[in-house]
């Protein structure tokens, strides 16, 4: 840029150079000034450490006894011990001089770089979720464990079941179940669940495993990777006929009986384009849809003006459902 600047400033001037190529003219006069007498180096600052106090220093930080520790509890150990070197800021300036800057010398656990699950449905029976949740029994700190599959494309509850606790052999069985009343074949189904004892429990993972059927989890504390399953709890706990708590889990099966007949039958779901699960998941879609146009389509040749003469047409089905879509931002960089 400099040297562009030296080259307009030849038929422009300097100073509209300069405001061309946006440089200050006092870096545009030093860059063309002859070259200045060499800089001097900075004189050693009178308290500053000797070059084998910094050694010795540097030494005493690397070696075993404080390969892990922290400068400011190196200091103290040191004054405990009888000796002084130097001050924590000083060792945090040596350290950083050394390498160009300072990291953690502590040792802390490792933990693992999890990955954000990206899920794709594009019809039932590709994608599940399940997941637990407590329903409050008759007592103070009494629950009733709900487990429940759901079908991400359709929304539909493949299986649930009400249990006292919650636990991997339980899992394992509705799993089975859902899968044997779906005729779950191999390859064709992923399982998403998040980090429960009973969702990464061998025996699940076995059973998945001799069933061809792909499982993934949720990050830790992210709800967002689970979102459907979170989606369909509120649904049941905000519903009005949801209870403070329930008498029994009779009382509480009973009641889960109802609500998913009403979810999967007759709940018209937003995500769905206002289709029921069950019209989704065992293909009339397309026929309800296809009604539904007619309607409209009668309605506005009776009164085109109402729709100030554009055609309706209803929602239509997504074609494709995600658990966390790829990110577009790098998209076409």
């Amino acid at each position: 840029m400099m040297e562009a600047a030296v080259t307009l400033s030849q038929d422009l001037g300097r100073k509209p150079a300069c405001e061309a190529m946006g440089v200050s003219r006092a870096t545009f006069y030093r860059h063309i000034a002859p070259a200045a007498q060499p800089v001097r180096a900075r004189p050693a600052p009178p308290l500053s450490l000797t070059q084998e106090e910094r050694q010795t220093v540097i030494e005493e930080l690397h070696n075993e006894r404080f390969r892990d520790v922290a400068p400011g509890e190196v200091c103290a150990t040191l004054l405990d011990d009888g000796r002084y070197l130097c001050s924590p800021r000083t060792m945090y300036r040596i350290l950083s001089a050394e390498y160009g800057s300072v990291k953690e010398r502590r040792r802390h656990v490792q933990r693992p770089n999890y990955v954000k699950p990206e899920l794709l449905a594009t019809a039932p029976n590709q994608l599940w979720s399940r997941d637990i949740s407590k329903l409050k029994g008759p007592a103070k700190w009494t629950y009733y464990y709900l487990y429940v599959i759901l079908d991400v494309f359709s929304r539909y509850v493949v299986g649930w079941m009400v249990a006292h606790r919650e636990s991997k052999t339980l899992a394992k069985r509705l799993i089975e179940e859902s899968c044997k009343k779906q005729q779950i074949q191999p390859g064709q189904l992923t399982v998403h669940a998040d980090r429960g004892s009973s969702m990464k429990s061998r025996v699940v993972a076995r059973l998945l495993a001799d069933l061809g059927v792909t499982k993934t989890h949720s990050r830790p504390h992210v709800s967002n990777d689970n979102p459907y399953s979170e989606a369909q709890f509120k649904t049941l706990k905000y519903c009005p006929q949801f209870p403070a708590n329930f008498g029994s889990i009779q009382d509480s099966r009973s009641f889960c009986q109802d609500f998913f007949n009403w979810y999967n039958k007759e709940h018209r779901h937003s995500g769905i384009a206002m289709l029921t699960p069950e019209q989704v998941h065992y293909g009339r879609a397309d026929e309800v849809t296809q009604n539904r146009a007619a309607v409209l389509v009668s309605a506005y040749e009776k009164n085109p003006n109402r729709f100030k003469y554009r055609l309706p047409v209803p929602k239509m089905l997504p074609k494709e459902v995600w658990i966390n879509p790829p990110s577009t931002e790098n998209v076409g960089v």
